[in-house]
């Protein structure tokens, strides 16, 4: 079984082939705004998927462009694909647009490369930590809505099972095993867990110790995550208190994907990280 088709894939990729459309015709995006009857801003969400268009809506953009016939189908097609709602979009109350888009990407990509600071990735949580992170991080939530973020959680890891599962590469910083979250059983098992997980063949977990000292990513956490298809460029997500940012220039790509080469590199075996979060779960236990 092949990954699921994520309609949040299909509003990129026919996002940025509109763009290119746009910039082959030589029509400013003002222009183009002009003569579809729409705002720049409307046109500028299109193109960056951030707003969906409507399939009725599209023939407009490709009479304009003038898409020759035999690409029209195909682009209405994928126009359709990203119409259709994913899995997550019925936990819409309580997931935030940026997290959504994360679980659109994950649901077609083949590989993300990642670093974490301080809290173990959400892929490779379990349902106790996880819950202790949601609460820690929506004081305010009810019972109700953090056990729904739990399930979204749990939901996403499908990714990693199955055929054609997602290549999973983290590394870890030291001080994701130091943090405690929840109580000590919980974060013991947590790390157990994340043993357990190093030795499936598409999950690679590393451990970056202090006594490795600066590197390129002390400022935090982030993501890549890459795609099978050659028209969907990789993308880095970056997380923080107010939401997530995504990235998708080539040298901001390039940067990301050296800097994870470079704490890779850095980090200890598999094996050997491994060994240290045993160590740090028995010394909690």
């Amino acid at each position: 079984m092949t990954a699921d088709t994520s309609p949040t894939v299909r509003r990129r990729r026919l996002a940025s082939e509109l763009r290119r459309m746009r910039t082959e015709s030589g029509l400013s995006m003002q222009e183009a705004a002009d003569r579809l009857g729409f705002a720049a801003a409307s046109i500028s969400r299109i193109e960056t998927g951030s707003r969906g268009l409507r399939v009725r809506d599209l023939k407009a953009f490709l009479d304009l462009y003038e898409v020759p016939e035999q690409e029209r189908e195909a682009l209405t097609v994928l126009a359709r694909e990203a119409q259709r709602r994913g899995w997550w979009t019925s936990y819409g109350d309580v997931l935030p647009g940026e997290h959504a888009t994360l679980i659109g990407l994950e649901a077609e990509a083949t590989s993300i490369r990642g670093y974490e600071q301080t809290l173990v990735p959400g892929l490779l949580q379990t349902a106790d930590y996880a819950r202790a992170v949601i609460g820690a991080c929506r004081p305010d939530g009810t019972p109700e809505e953090v056990e729904r973020l739990v399930t979204v959680q749990m939901e996403r890891q499908r990714r990693l099972v199955g055929d054609g599962p997602l290549e999973l590469s983290v590394v870890l910083g030291e001080g994701v095993l130091r943090q405690h979250v929840g109580t000590a059983l919980t974060t013991a098992e947590q790390l157990r867990h994340l043993a357990e997980a190093n030795r499936r063949p598409n999950v690679v977990v590393r451990v970056l110790p202090y006594r490795a000292g600066a590197h390129p990513a002390l400022a935090g956490s982030f993501s890549v995550v890459g795609f099978p298809e050659e028209g969907d460029p990789d993308v880095v997500y970056l997380e923080n208190l107010a939401g997530g940012v995504y990235l998708e220039g080539t040298p901001d790509i390039t940067k990301y994907a050296d800097i994870f080469g470079r704490l890779h590199a850095a980090a200890l075996s598999q094996e050997d990280s491994v060994a240290m979060l045993l160590d740090a779960s028995a010394n909690l236990a």
